[in-house]
């Protein structure tokens, strides 16, 4: 008796994980065909780091460095 009681949860326990992987799958391929509708109808806008990217970028970084360095001061001030 209890041999049939071990196959059925063991068969419960597959169906159940079987359900879940196949929702996932199908999941996953739903927001892949989303993203790839909403990319198609709303892409990203250029920017204009193309003319002079080099400028850009140590301005940039120049700004990152300010930015941590203000918020390691204000942290420490508490």
């Amino acid at each position: 008796m209890e041999n049939n009681l071990v196959l059925e949860g063991v068969k419960f326990m597959f169906l159940g994980m079987g359900t879940v992987f196949v929702f996932l799958g199908i999941m996953i391929g739903a927001m892949n065909i989303m993203s790839s509708v909403i990319h198609k109808y709303f892409p990203e806008p250029q920017s204009n780091a193309d003319v002079a990217p080099v400028a850009n970028a140590e301005q940039d970084k120049k700004k990152i460095v300010a930015a941590i360095t203000a918020a390691i001061i204000h942290h420490r001030e508490g």
